[in-house]
């Protein structure tokens, strides 16, 4: 769901070899997709990634809540579809997944959700493996192609590791969708290279360790695992902690495509929910913030330094 900044990862040890991941040779995912990336054509200039749980508080205003993200620039929307056991998620996103779930959100729930978006950005599901696996009548293919046909573009499932996600990366091969992977700060070496094989769309580079949620700072570990990164051929998007404008600029200015901010977005839904605000009092904030984000995330592309002429 994107989050941005309580997602966690299953932990993992650095490889020995993570100091030569800098020196390899420019690559580019060995996946069998062979159609064009919308995802990766959203990175044209530095993208904003909002995440949003489908059907918080409930789907009218769920709507309306993510064309005020569109509105306010996002390039990309990733939409969490909420699983009971959310074991990668902090209390911010968990408490949407509650609100979501409380208000019938089920998989095909959420793929009605989708055809009712009168948006003209990509969309990414965020979802957990078993809901995938158990969809239909044959396990995963059944999910990607329905997903597919309603103009889902791409996943993010943060508990399937990249050594057991070959059905997946098939299924999406198939219908042209994308797969993204979560790359945590301590992924390096053998590993790293195992994710960024199969990833297609973006790399979702999660900037700290932990759990999804809004932070005052921002990790120091972002610029270490950009540079890890540098010699994959795939746009780059930050996420974990990210809150406002500058925080956004920052994160694009030490090299990366695009932020994906979550936590911050979903504290809106949350706070109006529990005020009793006007949905459109609260899609309102949210477009104000998204218009934030996205302007930050472009000044950090204007403030990376240019290539010296020679």
């Amino acid at each position: 769901m994107t989050s941005e900044g309580e997602r966690s990862e299953p932990s993992e040890k650095v490889s020995g070899d993570a100091a030569n991941s800098e020196d390899r040779a420019k690559r580019t995912p060995r996946n069998d997709r062979v159609e064009p990336s919308t995802l990766e054509d959203a990175f044209e200039e530095p993208a904003f990634v909002p995440y949003l749980a489908a059907g918080d508080p409930e789907f009218d205003a769920s709507i309306e809540y993510v064309e005020a993200l569109a509105r306010g620039g996002a390039d990309v929307i990733e939409l969490g579809l909420p699983f009971s056991e959310p074991i990668a998620e902090g209390p911010t996103i968990q408490q949407a997944v509650v609100r979501s779930l409380a208000g019938g959100m089920t998989p095909e729930r959420f793929f009605e959700f989708v055809e009712a978006l009168d948006v003209d950005v990509p969309l990414v599901c965020m979802t957990y493996y078993n809901l995938i696996y158990q969809y239909g009548d044959e396990p995963v293919r059944s999910f990607v192609e329905r997903a597919a046909a309603v103009g889902i573009e791409g996943f993010v499932v943060p508990d399937l590791p990249a050594e057991e996600a070959d059905p997946l990366r098939a299924a999406c091969d198939e219908f042209g969708l994308d797969l993204i992977f979560i790359v945590a700060p301590t992924t390096a070496g053998e590993r790293l290279d195992r994710i960024m094989e199969r990833v297609s769309g973006y790399v979702y580079v999660q900037a700290r360790l932990g759990v999804t949620g809004a932070r005052e700072s921002l990790s120091d570990h972002t610029g270490a695992t950009l540079s890890r990164l540098e010699g994959y051929d795939v746009p780059k998007a930050v996420g974990f902690g990210i809150s406002t404008g500058e925080h956004a600029a920052s994160v694009v200015e030490a090299g990366a495509d695009g932020v994906i901010v979550g936590s911050a977005l979903v504290d809106i839904v949350a706070e109006g929910h529990e005020d009793d605000a006007p949905t459109a009092e609260i899609a309102a904030e949210l477009e104000s913030l998204a218009r934030e984000l996205k302007a930050g995330a472009v000044e950090g592309g204007q403030r990376r330094p240019r290539p010296e002429r020679t």
